[in-house]
C-alpha cells in the first residue's frame, strides 16, 4: 500500500555519510518533532537527478527553511558511500542530508519502490517529494515515470503555508507560552 497524505511514515533505518563513515539514522531520529522536506530519486549521478534534483532542493533550501522546514533530505536507494560521494560532487554540505536506503527497503515501506531491472538497476525508488512534520505526512507528490514536475524543490515551496512553523518550533513556542504565564 502507497503512503498518502495524513499517513504516520513507517519506522525504518537508513543510512548516511559522516566524518567518520557510514552511520544509521533511524526515521524516528529523522522524523520526529521536525518538519522534513524529503526528496526520493532513482539513482545518484544520473542526469535529471544531478542536473535538477539535488540542485532544485540546495537552491531553495533557505527558501523552505524560512517556511518553517527543518530538514531537506534526499533519498536513493544507493549505499551510503555513493550517496557522500554524490553529495560531495553536488556541493549540498551540510544542506541536504543525503540518505542512503541501499536495499529499497524504505521506498518499498512507504509503497514508493519500482523495478528498474530492464535497465540494469534493480529496484529503486520511486521519484517523489514529501514533507513529512513530527511523522505525519503533509505533502505528497509522485512524478509519473520519466517526468520531473511536481516533485520539484519549486513544487515544494509553493505548497508551503507561509510562515507555517514546524512542530518542533510549536513545541517551543507552546512552552515559551507557559513560561511567560507563570
Amino acid at each position: 500500500m502507497t503512503i498518502k497524505v495524513g499517513d504516520k511514515v513507517p519506522s525504518g533505518a537508513l543510512a548516511h555519510m559522516t566524518a567518520d563513515g557510514p552511520a544509521k539514522i533511524t526515521t524516528d531520529e529523522l522524523f520526529s518533532g521536525k518538519k522534513v522536506a524529503l526528496f526520493a530519486l532513482p539513482g545518484a549521478f544520473t542526469p535529471t537527478c544531478s542536473a535538477k534534483h539535488v540542485p532544485g532542493f540546495l537552491a531553495h533550501h533557505d527558501a523552505l527553511i524560512a517556511k518553517g522546514v527543518d530538514t531537506v533530505a534526499c533519498l536513493s536507494v544507493n549505499d551510503a558511500f555513493v550517496m557522500g560521494a554524490w553529495g560531495k560532487d553536488q556541493g549540498v554540505g551540510d544542506k541536504i542530508l543525503m540518505l542512503a536506503d541501499g536495499n529499497a527497503d524504505y521506498a518499498d515501506a512507504l509503497g514508493l519502490s519500482f523495478d528498474a531491472s530492464g535497465f540494469g538497476m534493480g529496484k529503486r525508488a520511486a521519484r517523489f517529494a514529501m514533507v513529512v512534520d513530527d511523522g505525519t505526512v503533509t505533502l505528497l507528490n509522485v512524478e509519473e515515470p520519466g517526468a520531473f514536475e511536481v516533485s520539484s524543490a519549486e513544487a515544494v515551496l509553493a505548497a508551503q503555508t507561509p510562515g507555517r512553523r514546524s512542530a518542533a518550533q510549536r513545541r517551543v513556542s507552546r512552552a515559551d507560552t507557559r513560561c511567560l504565564s507563570n
